[in-house]
């Protein structure tokens, strides 16, 4: 792995752990008075906390990126079709989470639903610029981390599959909800392939990046009608429950 590779994952690593200081300082800097209670002031401190800390490390990251081009090791497919696949590639991806889902819920028993996604619809109410960083410059970060970063440089010396797999299991564990291993594995295996088959990082950082956006809209816009749909039909809850 190249030397800004590891400075990336290095700052990216950073990144995650910085809400431990990050949280705090606000807190004390005055962030959060005037809440209804202590929660909601931690929540609203983390919500700015993430902005901050993402649009950092993005910068940094892009910065260490600057004139990287290790992409010219894979196969790549012209414009026109990586763009297909990137738009197929949402709903492979929200497809594979479906089923994953199901999976779990009907042969392993866990219960359907994510407390992640959940805490972060909550900050985002009260810090709605956080919607940025959750449907744009995570998903970027993520896909360049796990998938141009991770799963290239172990594509470059192993097969497809075992690439794929070690990248999205990392992917998943980075989630921290190990219940769902499943579910975010599949995921990182979705955009694993999409990169691998056209060669080209835009195309799984489309696919992230749209199904993070639908994601947000229906969590956030359209909660109170997924509930009722939940109530009213006999589908598994599963199929109506989408992850960040």
């Amino acid at each position: 792995m190249k030397r800004n590779h590891w400075y990336v994952i290095i700052t990216y690593i950073v990144m995650q752990l910085s809400a431990f200081v990050g949280v705090p300082l606000l807190r004390a800097l005055g962030v959060g008075q005037g809440t209804e209670s202590r929660l909601e002031a931690a929540k609203l401190a983390s919500g700015y906390w993430a902005i901050i800390s993402f649009l950092l490390a993005f910068v940094i990251i892009l910065w260490l990126l600057r004139g990287d081009r290790n992409e010219r090791m894979m196969r790549r497919l012209p414009l026109g079709s990586s763009w297909m696949w990137a738009v197929l590639g949402v709903f492979l991806a929200l497809t594979a989470q479906s089923i994953a889902a199901n999976i779990e819920w009907r042969l392993l028993g866990i219960k359907p639903g994510s407390e992640n996604t959940r805490q972060i619809i909550d900050i985002i109410r009260l810090t709605p610029l956080l919607i940025v960083v959750t449907s744009i410059i995570g998903p970027i970060l993520e896909e360049i981390i796990f998938r141009k970063i991770i799963f290239g440089s172990l594509y470059e010396k192993y097969n497809f599959w075992l690439a794929a797999l070690v990248s999205s299991l990392l992917f998943a564990i980075v989630h921290m909800e190990p219940e769902h291993l499943l579910l975010y594995t599949s995921m990182g295996m979705v955009f694993a392939f999409l990169y691998a088959k056209t060669g080209r990082i835009f195309v799984p950082i489309f696919a992230h990046v749209a199904m993070n956006t639908f994601v947000v809209a229906m969590q956030t816009l359209l909660a109170d009608e997924i509930e009722n749909m939940m109530r009213q039909s006999e589908l598994p809850l599963a199929v109506w429950r989408v992850w960040l």
